[in-house]
């Protein structure tokens, strides 16, 4: 009962219904492979490969969970397609629990890292500032103090939205003039947290990918800077990356990640799309924790990715309301 003492009924309710359609697509796909089978044979194997890659799964990751239903089927030797889901659950979750990352139990940050730096990074357009509001919104909900940077000063834009959630959240943001370099905006925020004793600090950075040795050598640029104020710094590199765009959001992963080294990743807009099986995937690949996924506009809808009650939401029970 520990486990589910701090995932409430509510948030439970908001991933269900966040991954209701991605459930729905591969439900209804899984439904048509095994269609008129009474055992998981090859037929079915291969239409459930095909079920998995179409769902965004990747294909690696895909090819991975057959091998390991071909194991199971094998020594259980007879399987029939009812219990497919069932297995499909097990499976998944073990191949997720193998990526030696533990889920957070909440939105916190280490007692000892005072500030605690968080540099987030990622595409224009895949909720990145939005995703920045909302965890200023956990964290100062969590007793902390925050403080946001808007080190993405090519974009007017951006730093009006990050403004914008400044605001709302009632968290200051540090702000220079467009075009401004971007090392200075983060050195600036650095400084005036250390000095007002704040928890957490969260830089937004530009998310252009056409030029991979720029962007490189800008994130590198605003870290060496950032040591300089805090020289343990920076303690987090989060990319946020769009659920909806299915494999886009695996290039994107590919692409950041060579350009700088990324500790952890945000997947948004889930609720909206039937590509969740993206959100597996891009966990087993790149061996990164998933930390955070976005289910839909409200500031408590930005959740801490837990990875046994997403594969519950996503192959629960079909007779499930």
């Amino acid at each position: 009962m520990g486990f589910f003492s701090f995932f409430s009924k509510e948030k439970k309710e908001t991933l269900d219904k966040g991954l209701s359609k991605t459930k729905e697509s591969v439900f209804g796909k899984i439904a048509r492979a095994v269609a008129g089978k009474s055992k998981v044979d090859d037929e079915v194997l291969d239409n459930l490969e095909e079920v998995l890659i179409t769902s965004d799964v990747g294909v690696e990751t895909t090819l991975n969970i057959i091998k390991r239903i071909e194991t199971r089927v094998a020594k259980d030797k007879y399987v029939n397609t009812q219990e497919l889901n069932n297995i499909l659950r097990e499976e998944i979750t073990a191949l997720l629990m193998e990526n030696n990352t533990v889920d957070a139990a909440d939105f916190d940050v280490p007692q000892d890292k005072t500030p605690y730096v968080i540099m987030v990074v990622g595409v224009n357009g895949v909720g990145k500032t939005t995703t920045i509001g909302k965890l200023a919104y956990q964290f100062k909900k969590a007793g902390k103090k925050v403080y946001l940077g808007a080190a993405d000063t090519f974009r007017a834009a951006a730093v009006e939205q990050l403004d914008i959630w400044g605001e709302r959240v009632g968290v200051p943001v540090i702000k220079q003039k467009m075009g401004a370099d971007p090392a200075s905006v983060a050195f600036d925020t650095l400084s005036s947290a250390k000095a007002n004793n704040v928890d957490v600090v969260i830089i937004d950075t530009a998310g252009r990918l056409h030029n991979k040795i720029g962007l490189m050598n800008e994130l590198t640029k605003i870290k060496n800077v950032m040591k300089k104020v805090v020289p343990d710094a920076t303690h987090e590199v989060l990319l946020v990356l769009d659920g909806s765009t299915g494999q886009n959001a695996f290039e994107q992963a590919k692409q950041f990640t060579l350009a700088t080294e990324v500790t952890a990743m945000a997947i948004t807009k889930l609720d909206g799309t039937a590509k969740g099986g993206v959100v597996i995937g891009i966990s087993d690949q790149f061996k990164i924790p998933v930390r955070y996924i976005g289910l839909g506009e409200g500031m408590e809808d930005l959740q801490i990715f837990r990875r046994r009650e997403f594969v519950d939401s996503l192959f629960g029970s079909t007779t499930e309301k």
